[in-house]
């Protein structure tokens, strides 16, 4: 490990095709075994193996064992953020008049950066709460409640002073690798996430972090919150 620049060994992990796939595979927020990691990457389970020690030791993976098997995920929020950070910067945002691969199109409109909403809709949710005063910048990084924070996300069914009592960042601005504006992570936007899911809003895609805003969320989102789901 270079301990005089320690980015420099996350780089080099990073750096690695194999890897890489790994840690995308893993944004979604959900535990891999390494037989599925190998599928992803499309390497041996053996070569899986090594890569994946070497992305533990980094301290970039955490894993947990159920039964035989052992289930890798990404370390924390602070590893998903970095990720999607560094794809904001690796990641050329497409033109307006080039058509994109349907599965594509459908990661740049609505998807999960580990637990929270990424993509168009998530960058567009941004603004316009900041627009109600509902959210506030703190700083370059952070977002803070704004002065009608607590009223508006009651109607949601979200109790912002229990997320501001968790030991996590309340909410964060995380860089949108394909929107290059900042998204909602953190307590907050994983808590914004998980309620459009039991709405109904939004829905998981089988095998991708794409999400699917359904007929009813489409409707639901325009109206309340100005943001086009299609």
């Amino acid at each position: 490990m270079n301990t005089t620049y320690p980015i420099a060994t996350i780089g080099e992990l990073l750096g690695d095709r194999a890897r890489a796939e790994m840690l995308v595979a893993l944004l979604d927020g959900r535990a891999r075994t390494a037989g599925e990691l190998a599928f992803t990457a499309n390497i041996s389970a053996q070569s899986a193996s090594g890569h994946l020690s070497k992305l533990m030791d980094g301290g970039l993976l955490a894993v947990r064992s159920a039964g035989r098997h052992r289930y890798y995920s990404l370390a924390g929020a602070e590893v998903a953020h970095a990720l999607e950070a560094l794809g904001a910067v690796a990641t050329t945002k497409p033109r307006a008049n080039v058509i994109q691969p349907r599965a594509d199109a459908e990661m740049f409109v609505a998807r999960t950066c580990y637990d929270h909403l990424a993509g168009r809709i998530a960058v567009e949710l941004a603004q316009r709460l900041e627009e109600e005063s509902a959210i506030r910048p703190r700083g370059e990084h952070d977002y803070d409640l704004g002065r009608r924070g607590k009223e508006y996300f009651a109607k949601l069914g979200i109790e912002v002073e229990r997320l501001r009592g968790a030991r996590r960042s309340f909410a964060r601005q995380c860089v949108d690798w394909t929107e290059r504006r900042p998204h909602i992570a953190g307590a907050l936007g994983a808590a914004i996430c998980s309620r459009f899911l039991a709405l109904k809003w939004i829905a998981q895609r089988r095998d991708t972090r794409a999400l699917r805003i359904t007929h009813d969320g489409g409707w639901d989102l325009r109206k309340r919150f100005g943001v086009n789901g299609g």
